[in-house]
Parts: structure tokens; C-alpha cells; sequence
């Protein structure tokens, strides 16, 4: 995939793969295209050039539509909830559940809430009735995510998730990224924190430039080889590197 903003080239034939039951992390320093990559994947920028997979069938992704309608949901840094209204409302906002009359079934809303909160095992809320304006950073975040699950996702994307979160909250929400993928939802996790990364990753994709340098298995590399990768765009082989083809996604 590449894509350029006017003279500045975000994604130069980037390849990117996440598979089901999986915690696929995507690293890179700033201005590496993580951003850029992720809003062509959710429809929001359109690509230039290149081709998206599903399932391995080639699909086209117009707007964010069409990527909500193959289960692709991305959960934003600033998570988009909305504090004055509480938690169903919150999982359900611009989706609300209507009856013949228009009146909001909200008995099945709740149950629905519910249901996904008991299922990733978010035990820290103590009401699905409670505004948002009073849950700590953690709640917010299992909130977000939560609200991704409920719509029969496939993908979930989750940008620095635990960026600004203490480290109970932290652990809370890497638990919950565990907990997707062994759900067996494919997960895309975007974080600076490489710490974070090796508790949950499967595999590690680095972006340097635009570019995609290496894809590592977690368990076969080490901190300091993604950090080379990151700050030197190794593309030589080292332990732990695997270089996909593009003709290998799916």
C-alpha cells in the first residue's frame, strides 16, 4: 500500500498482515506512517496504490463503511466516548437500538453491554449505568474496546492503548488484549511502549519512513532488534526477522 499527502510520502509499498488470534504490533517512530497505515485500513484516507486482503479475497475499502462492514473497528487514542452519558449509551451511541415505535429498547441494550463486559471479563465497573465522566483511565479504555467487540468484529485496531494509564490500569488493558485474541479476533496493537508490546505480541511489524522493514516473531527477538529496526531501518536478516512477499498476504 502507498500513499502520499500532497509532496510528502506517508506509506511507500508497505505490506501488513494480521492474522486471526493474534496481537499483530505495529511500531515506528514518529512520522514512521502507523497513523496513515491504519486510517487506510479503517477507510478513512484512500490508498494511492495497492491491494487489501479479507479473509483472501481482495475487497475495497471506500470509507469507513464499508471497513465497519467487514468487522474492522479501530479504537482511537482519544476513544471517542462521550462523558456525560454512561456506558450502554456509550457502547451503543449513533447505533441505538429502536423498536416499531422508535423508543429505545433499552432493556436489550443493557443485556447486550452486559453480555460483551462478562465475556472480556472487565470486572472493574461497577455499573453498566454509570457516566463515563467517572471511570478511571483503564474503565475508559475496556469501555472502547468493548464497544469495538460488540459489533461482530474481526479486526480490532487499538491505538497507544495504554498511553497515559498508570500501571494497574495498564496490566488491566494488556489483559484485554490477551483476552481479544484468544477470542480469536485478529488484533492490531500500535504502541511505543516495546515493554507493553512483548507481553502481548505474537508478532511485530516495524514501519521506518513510510517504509515496512521487518516483520519479527515476538518470542525469537529481543527489545534491542526491534529498537535497531526502528531507529536504523535494518533490513538485513537477523534472529527473529521474517521478510514477507507480498504475494504471501492475505
Amino acid at each position: 500500500m502507498s500513499k502520499s499527502f500532497g509532496s510528502v510520502q506517508a506509506l511507500i509499498d508497505v505490506d501488513f498482515e494480521v492474522r486471526d488470534g493474534e496481537v499483530m504490533a505495529l511500531v515506528g517512530d514518529n512520522g514512521a506512517g502507523k497513523s496513515t497505515l491504519i486510517k487506510c485500513i479503517a477507510g478513512i484516507h484512500p490508498a494511492d496504490s495497492g491491494e487489501i486482503f479479507f479473509d483472501g479475497e481482495p475487497v475495497t475499502i471506500h470509507g469507513p463503511k464499508d471497513a465497519v462492514s467487514l468487522g474492522i473497528e479501530v479504537v482511537y487514542q482519544d476513544l471517542a466516548l462521550c462523558d456525560n452519558l454512561d456506558v450502554v449509551q456509550n457502547m451503543y451511541l449513533g447505533r441505538e437500538a429502536h423498536d416499531q415505535f422508535q423508543r429505545l429498547k433499552e432493556p436489550v441494550m443493557e443485556a447486550k453491554t452486559a453480555e460483551v463486559m462478562k465475556g472480556l471479563a472487565v470486572t472493574t465497573i461497577k455499573s453498566i449505568r454509570q457516566t463515563v465522566a467517572t471511570l478511571s483511565g483503564g474503565q475508559r479504555q475496556s469501555v472502547a474496546v468493548a464497544r469495538a467487540v460488540l459489533w461482530n468484529s474481526r479486526v480490532v485496531i487499538l491505538d497507544e492503548p495504554t498511553a497515559a494509564l498508570g500501571v494497574a490500569q495498564t496490566r488491566q488493558v494488556l489483559d484485554l488484549v490477551a483476552r481479544l485474541a484468544e477470542q480469536g479476533l485478529a488484533v492490531v496493537l500500535i504502541s511505543h511502549n516495546l515493554h507493553d508490546i512483548f507481553e502481548v505480541a505474537t508478532r511485530i511489524t516495524v514501519l521506518r519512513l513510510g517504509r515496512s522493514i521487518a516483520v519479527y516473531e515476538r518470542e525469537k527477538t529481543t527489545q534491542q532488534e526491534v529498537v535497531e529496526a526502528i531507529t536504523a531501518g535494518t533490513t538485513s536478516k537477523v534472529p527473529g526477522m521474517a521478510r514477507i512477499a507480498p504475494e504471501e498476504l492475505t
